[in-house]
């Protein structure tokens, strides 16, 4: 008779992702304003500014060390497993479509609360003496998308004291490009592409295991992020931009609570379901500011608990990643063109909110690749012929509202696959209304080990 000791646990809030992320956000406040009310500040920070700085920074460098090979490899073997599918088009059809209804309907949010809020009237500014209005170069944009080599890499090099300094980037819609031209040429070669879409299965594989470890420890990540955004910003640089903060907030808010419940219903399907399974990608979608940093961890809850098969969701969340951006490129641009036209005392007629709706509906791919939105609203600006200088004027306050539009953006991500998955008959609704363990990044092994010694459901 053995007697073995009984196995010690530590509670439930102590290991779980969304309380661990939770501490880490208030841990990070705390630490922010020490480090703000000890002096430290953007251009000269202290000791403690300086360690939030880097532990942000570092976490960012991680999450994007992958997303080169991520994207390529995630999208071709979408490509070959949406082969094995009769509707895949019918898929891709849907997904797109989505994508541009719930744009559309969250761009016409955005001008209703920027009319609403009017958070630029009354400043009593006049359009700089040099505007003479703009208008966006589609030809340039459109031109973009040809990837200029392989991989969809530029560099450049700046001079500083002498010294030379090389920079590589990446456009991640080239990326999508080149990837889905090698998938489609794999599946028309046939059986002598078979030993390399093994291979790419084989190497996703590899790079989400690597990316599901650098995710796990997202709580130290979210400390150095939450800190140096506080330490850096504070919150006077909220004050000065109050009403347009709020009145971008108040549209994310009304795109993620009323408007994707909305939908989530209208198709059957829990709302607290649907909440709870992407909440985890939400939270880290709002500390890392990056759509494209968060997609592993968007495509592992909408795989295992929103229930969408992995062959479709590898191949609609990385799209939705570089595409699918309600927040950045819907909400953001509608509210930023109001407030920069009322801050200079520039009318919009009907014509002009008809061409914010366009171009946040047309143009989001220009967002791909970028943390911030600056390109979506550099695009609707100038498209629209309003001064530029709104750019400059609303950076004060972009890393905040950043963190609130790419959370709104990662919940989007997840969401389309999702109710697609359930109009075509093919999403798991087991999973999808399976109780949450809070932990998405438990093994595969560790799963089948569950379903073994718990007895199978008939079907």
């Amino acid at each position: 008779m053995s007697n073995a000791a009984p196995s010690s646990k530590l509670p439930r809030w102590m290991t779980s992702f969304g309380p661990q992320i939770i501490a880490a956000l208030i841990a990070g406040l705390i630490l922010g304003l020490v480090a703000k009310y000890t002096g430290s500040t953007a251009e000269e920070p202290n000791g403690l500014g300086r360690a939030l700085s880097i532990i942000g920074s570092s976490y960012v460098s991680l999450l994007r060390t992958a997303v080169i090979p991520l994207i390529f490899f995630a999208v071709v073997a979408s490509i070959a497993n949406l082969s094995k599918v009769t509707n895949a088009a019918r898929l891709a059809w849907q997904t797109l479509l989505w994508f541009g209804i719930t744009a559309l309907i969250s761009v016409t949010i955005g001008m209703i609360l920027g009319v609403a809020f009017q958070p630029g009237a009354n400043t009593g500014q006049e359009a700089p003496a040099e505007y003479a209005g703009k208008t966006g170069d589609w030809l340039g944009f459109l031109t973009g998308l040809v990837p200029s080599n392989f991989l969809g890499l530029g560099a450049s090099t700046s001079l500083d004291d002498g010294a030379a300094t090389t920079s590589v980037s990446f456009n991640v819609l080239q990326i999508l490009v080149v990837a889905i031209a090698v998938g489609v040429a794999a599946l028309k070669v046939g059986k002598a592409a078979e030993p390399f879409l093994a291979f790419s299965a084989s190497a996703l594989a590899i790079i989400q295991k690597v990316l599901w470890w650098i995710i796990r420890v997202a709580p130290i990540g979210t400390v150095g992020l939450i800190g140096n955004a506080v330490a850096t910003y504070g919150w006077d640089t909220i004050g000065a931009l109050g009403k347009f903060t709020v009145a971008i907030y108040v549209g994310l808010a009304l795109v993620l609570f009323a408007l994707y419940p909305v939908l989530v219903r209208s198709h059957g399907l829990s709302v607290k379901q649907y909440f709870s399974g992407v909440w985890p990608a939400v939270q880290l979608g709002f500390v890392s500011r990056s759509s494209i940093g968060t997609l592993p961890l968007t495509q592992r809850v909408t795989e295992r608990n929103l229930g969408v098969p992995s062959g479709y969701a590898s191949f609609a969340v990385p799209l939705g990643a570089t595409t699918k951006m309600d927040g950045c490129a819907a909400i953001y641009p509608a509210v930023s063109a109001v407030f920069v036209a009322q801050f200079f005392n520039i009318d919009l007629s009907i014509t002009d909110y008809v061409l914010i709706a366009i171009v946040s509906v047309l143009g989001s791919a220009a967002t791909a690749g970028t943390t911030g939105a600056v390109v979506m609203l550099t695009l609707t600006l100038s498209t629209l012929g309003l001064p530029l200088a709104g750019v400059g004027l609303l950076m004060a306050v972009d890393p905040i509202i950043d963190m609130g539009r790419t959370a709104v953006n990662v919940a989007g991500q997840a969401l389309v696959p999702t109710i697609v998955a359930k109009r075509e008959g093919i999403l798991d609704l087991d999973m999808y209304n399976a109780p949450r363990n809070g932990n998405p990044f438990a093994d595969e092994s560790a799963l089948a080990e569950d379903s073994i010694a718990e007895p199978a459901t008939a079907q």
